[in-house]
């Protein structure tokens, strides 16, 4: 699943801290929900904020391991969270809409993408899970947004939604 915008509030400036990072209700609950219904838990997010310099490395996996750690209260677990912290004028495979991610995932984590679902709030997130041979679920709790033609997804209103299609497919 993507993390800004689906696990927490999406920021103009960027997280940049754990202060910053503002949950999205009821994402801990869906994370957990997830994962303990047999499917593994990854985060795949694009941080521009490093390349940017408004965050180090560092402090993005401290955000992670604390978000990990809430997770794993209720029950759960994230078996990993794997970053990209290019900059969009970086032009990396990495970044969604490149299925970077998604392939170091299937290399590194033995994720079937033909199995895999991803979770995401933007279009491209849709893109690259299709581009990885992923399904996808789109967020989109305004019903505001539109995907190009022949871009075809489940889209839901809440990651607690999204979370009730995965844990029933």
């Amino acid at each position: 699943m993507d993390r800004d915008g689906v696990i927490n509030r999406n920021r103009n400036d960027y997280v940049k801290s754990w202060d910053e990072f503002e949950l999205i209700p009821h994402a801990i609950e869906a994370m957990a929900l997830i994962s303990t219904s047999g499917r593994d838990l990854i985060v795949l997010t694009n941080q521009s904020a490093i390349a940017r310099r408004l965050i180090t490395r560092e402090a993005v996996d401290e955000i992670h391991e604390r978000l990990a750690a809430l997770v794993a209260d209720r029950g759960g677990s994230i078996k990993a969270f794997l970053v990209c912290p290019h900059a969009p004028e970086d032009h990396c495979d990495c970044r969604k809409p490149a299925p970077g991610l998604f392939y170091r995932a299937q290399q590194e984590l033995q994720v079937d993408l033909a199995a895999a679902v991803m979770i995401g709030d933007q279009t491209s997130d849709v893109q690259a899970a299709r581009a990885a041979g992923c399904e996808a679920i789109l967020v989109d709790p305004l019903g505001k947004l539109n995907l190009p033609d022949g871009l075809e997804c489940t889209v839901v209103s809440s990651l607690l939604e999204a979370a009730r299609v995965v844990c029933t497919a």
